[in-house]
């Protein structure tokens, strides 16, 4: 059977985006072709709250390119949804009528209750966050929604966005202090009217172009070493840097600040101002940019129903198992080896030995799931692939740390390349920390080696510490000379690591 392709068209205030999913077999959906246009609707939205003429001409005009590019897949289903300045339209119907007798569409506006639901489904599906708070600003309206143990709990729609705030308060392409100050203040009044919102003291997770331009802006500014924006998590002085940094550009430098799209450059600050009092009124803990947004809750809505789900039981370890079918992972090898590496990491704990904890052990099964992933794409490399795919490959559930540490210890292979992989982030981590991450990727090669063949002979291991010495008796079913020869040249990793010499012992296995 072929692979299944989707569309969605979303049509936003600001924007109209066509995203074409495929179907993996893993049954997640990625993402192969993103289109944006930008419509700017909430500009042809009259007093009288009808979408004038000129409006739905771009709008038809969006629709009938976007027409073209679908009709090169076969795609198994097309979704078209429209939100706020559709929704608000008063000629909604005869706006729905056009576009589908033009270009085949059937656009199906969403409430307010359901374009706040998506986002938050795409969150909770796509992080690990289980209390928050979702943000997403548009152009005509801003939805929001509070979540405890993964569980939405309350949700509101704002009847305006980025576009309407700069059309109520700023009269030039940039807005002065005291404009900005002016939203401000409105802000505060509108965020008090809901009961809910005030001092939860849970991240604040934003979706949309808004959220994700001021996470790019703050990588930009840093010069963050790694790829990707999921799950990018800044701070309250953060956001008041970004805002006051561009609060002192013309709008012509604004234009052209790494990270900001252009087209944007004239709504950012209302949208800004937006994510900073919310963060403040909301006593946030951390802001966290969330990429999956209103068109990926549209699709986890129909793909956990598939499973008879509301959503995925645990992010995690969904993108591992993601993992694990694109890059063919052999099961039975990394159930071995991972129970090895347990098997010696609790005696090592035990010892007191590695400066190991209970708390390291989520994070040692997690390296050990994907070691040596990038032997998938060339076994001479495989260290250096599998460092770069897990640093920059989105791991929905992991922040951008947590992504790092498991991308240090699956691609161990030697003191040496340890800290070329790791010199662009040294400053992440103290001392102990990268002791700890270079002990645990040691440790996982040599588990590594007990079931080099994958035969998964061994079916004891027991630890002895004596002093500078550690002794390890391993108890096996078959023969082990290949395992044997494995161990005896790659211990001498985890010799360095913990300062130890190490002596391995094969033995029968008797039951």
């Amino acid at each position: 059977m072929g692979k299944e392709h989707y569309a969605i068209i979303d049509i936003g205030s600001n924007t109209v985006r066509l995203v074409i999913y495929v179907r993996e077999k893993s049954g997640r959906f990625k993402e192969i072709e993103n289109v944006k246009a930008v419509a700017r609707l909430r500009y042809y939205l009259e007093e009288d709250n009808t979408l004038n003429t000129d409006g739905i001409d771009v709008l038809l005009k969006i629709l009938k390119s976007f027409k073209e590019v679908t009709d090169t897949y076969d795609l198994h289903q097309i979704i078209c949804v429209a939100t706020a300045t559709i929704r608000q339209a008063e000629n909604q119907h005869a706006i729905i009528a056009r576009v589908e007798e033009v270009s085949g569409f059937r656009m199906q506006v969403l409430s307010e209750e359901e374009e706040a639901y998506y986002g938050y489904l795409a969150v909770v599906n796509s992080t690990s966050v289980s209390d928050g708070i979702t943000v997403d600003i548009g152009g005509g309206s801003t939805e929001i929604t509070y979540f405890q143990d993964r569980n939405i709990m309350h949700s509101h729609s704002f009847p305006f966005g980025a576009i309407t705030l700069k059309q109520m308060f700023v009269k030039r392409d940039v807005p002065t202090e005291k404009e900005m100050y002016k939203i401000k203040t409105f802000l505060h009044d509108q965020f008090e009217t809901l009961t809910w919102l005030k001092g939860k003291n849970v991240p604040l997770v934003g979706i949309g172009g808004s959220a994700r331009n001021m996470v790019q802006v703050d990588q930009a500014l840093k010069n963050y070493p790694l790829a990707g924006v999921h799950q990018y998590r800044m701070y309250e002085n953060d956001m008041a840097f970004i805002k006051n940094y561009l609060l002192t550009l013309s709008f012509k430098k604004l234009q052209k600040v790494e990270g900001l799209s252009k087209d944007r450059a004239d709504i950012i600050l209302p949208a800004l101002e937006v994510f900073h009092s919310l963060y403040e009124h909301v006593e946030s803990t951390s802001f966290i940019l969330s990429r999956k947004g209103l068109r990926d809750g549209v699709f986890y809505e129909q793909l956990t129903q598939d499973f008879g789900i509301s959503m995925f039981p645990n992010v995690i370890e969904e993108s591992f198992t993601e993992l694990a079918m694109d890059f063919d992972i052999d099961y039975k090898h990394v159930h071995q080896a991972t129970n090895i590496a347990l098997q010696l990491f609790e005696e090592l704990r035990q010892h007191g030995v590695g400066h190991v904890m209970k708390s390291d052990m989520n994070l040692l099964k997690r390296g050990a799931y994907v070691f040596n992933l990038g032997e998938y794409i060339d076994s001479e490399s495989s260290s250096q692939h599998t460092f770069y795919l897990l640093a920059n490959r989105t791991i929905d559930g992991l922040v951008h740390l947590e992504r790092l540490k498991v991308a240090l210890i699956a691609s161990y292979k030697s003191k040496q390349i340890f800290k070329q992989y790791l010199e662009p982030y040294k400053h992440w981590f103290v001392k102990e920390e990268k002791h700890k991450l270079k002990t645990l990727g040691s440790l996982l090669k040599l588990a590594y080696c007990f079931d080099s063949t994958r035969r998964s002979i061994v079916k004891d291991i027991q630890v002895e510490l004596e002093e500078e010495d550690l002794y390890i008796d391993v108890y096996c079913d078959q023969e082990w000379m290949p395992e044997e020869y494995q161990v005896e040249k790659q211990k001498k990793h985890l010799e360095k690591a913990l300062k130890k010499n190490i002596s391995v012992q094969f033995h029968l296995f008797r039951g």
